[in-house]
Order: C-alpha cells, then structure tokens, then sequence
C-alpha cells in the first residue's frame, strides 16, 4: 500500500456537522488484502469505514465498493454509501448517478442540485415472526410485534408502542446478540407527523462490534415497506432518534427503495499505513 493515503471522515443523513452518522471514507487504486482493509476500519473507529476504487469503462459499474465495522466486513451499508457518494461528488471524481459493485449487487446513487442524494438499495423481504422470548427483558420494553428482515440486512424489526418507548430503551446490548444475525431495530410511528418525520427508529448491532448505530441506512430498506403498507404512503420521512440524530427519506418502489439524505464532510487529512 502506498504509506500515504487521502482519508475523510463524513457525516450522513445530515446537513451539520457533529450530527448522523459518521463514517470513514478512502478512495484507492485497487483493493489490498483484507486484513489491511480491517485494521483501517478498527483504526478509524466508526461505524463503518467505506472503501472504493474506480472500475473500467464499460461495465456494469463505475466504482467496487466495501464496508467494514470495527470488527467485520458487512453485506450492505447505507451510510457508509452516502458518505461515499458524497466524497465522489464533492472532488468532482464522479457526477449524476454512479454505479457501486459491492457484495449486495449494484447499488446507485444520484446527487441532486438541492445537495441531496438519493441511494437506490434493495428493499427488504420483510417476514412476520414470533416475538423472540426474553427480548424484552433484553431491549427493556415489550414488542408488539417482529419481523425478519432477510439475508442482506439481518436484523430482527420489532414494533413498539410508540415513540417516547423507542427514545426511552436502554438495552442489555450483550443480551441482545443472541436474538438476530445482524442486530434489531425498534420502531414506532411518529407521535406528531407535523415535526417533520413519520416515524422513529433506533438500531443496534452489538454483534457486529457497534451498540447503538447513529443513522442506519440499510434499516430504512426495511423500515421503508414496513411503515409505508400502514400509512398508506410511498414516501416517508424517518427519525433514528439516536444521540446524534439524522433524517432518511424512503420512497417505496416495489423490490427497490430510495434513500434520500445529506452529508457533510468533518474532516479530511493523512493516512500513514
């Protein structure tokens, strides 16, 4: 690897600073072992650290792209794309809609003139299942309801009774590993849609190394079928009302859904590895 490397550390689904979720971002010229790719991510610290270099001509794609947490590569990231796509557009080393090769398929992105980009992922295959037993002694508050999310995000979904509930939790995080693949999103309809959001989620992975997840793209896939069969609505607006905080907008579209947001970059400097 070369011992110096451009790094940036992006925040998304938000238009300030200090707010969303955080993610390092690198563009290289080709991907190294994935061993090196770890131990940058584990350095970094953050949720996600998003790696990319650019593709031939010609192909399906433009750019090969790949998440890893602190502990592990995962299958699909949103935040970590946007933050991505962000970069891209703001070195002016891609414009309009690029293309991502990743181990989720194609994935897309599209900058808009207002700033905005809008993610185009796959919607999760939501499936209704029993309320696991002792999830609610592990999240501290009793479902109404679950649903598996499939194989690219994981997670087990669960209703609760409403939004102060979802802002209240504070989950046995090691507890809670046992009850899905990836992690659990708790969610509730928004208890006043004239805030500006339709509903509120919060998200927790500790398997894969993060407790709490600031904003949670990949969530939104599911998330977005979830909310949008009972509102009525293809397009809706999501709070994760973490500490942090950040606004995903969905738009359902049948086995696709749109993930709209912002990001800003915090910092940018020198990776010696």
């Amino acid at each position: 690897m070369p011992t110096s490397l451009r790094i940036r550390i992006v925040d998304a689904f938000t238009d300030r600073p200090f707010a969303g979720n955080p993610a390092g971002v690198l563009l290289l010229d080709a991907f190294p072992d994935g061993t090196w790719l770890q131990d940058v991510a584990r350095e970094v610290n953050h949720a996600e650290t998003a790696f990319a270099h650019r593709l031939p001509a010609g192909g399906d794609a433009d750019w090969a792209l790949r998440w890893f947490t602190p502990t592990t590569e995962v299958d699909l990231c949103g935040h970590a794309t946007l933050a991505m796509a962000h970069v891209l557009h703001t070195t002016g080393a891609a414009s309009g809609t690029v293309r991502f090769a990743t181990r989720s398929g194609v994935l897309t992105s599209t900058a808009h003139e207002d700033g905005t980009l809008t993610l185009d992922f796959p919607t999760a295959p939501l499936t209704a299942t029993d309320v696991p037993d002792g999830i609610a002694e592990a999240l501290g508050a009793e479902p109404l309801l679950a649903y598996d999310t499939g194989r690219n995000v994981g997670d087990l979904l669960v209703e609760l009774a409403d939004e102060k509930t979802v802002r209240s939790l504070t989950p046995d995080h090691k507890d809670l590993i046992r009850h899905s693949e990836r992690g659990i999103i708790a969610t509730a309809a928004a208890e006043d849609p004239s805030h500006g959001h339709d509903f509120v989620s919060r998200c927790f992975f500790p398997r894969v190394g993060i407790d709490e997840d600031p904003v949670t793209g990949s969530a939104h896939t599911a998330l977005a079928p979830f909310w949008s069969e009972r509102l009525g609505r293809a397009e809706l607006t999501g709070l994760q009302a973490s500490a942090r905080t950040g606004l995903v907008r969905t738009e359902l579209a049948g086995e696709r859904t749109l993930l709209t947001g912002r990001a800003v970059t915090v910092i940018e400097g020198e990776l010696f590895a």
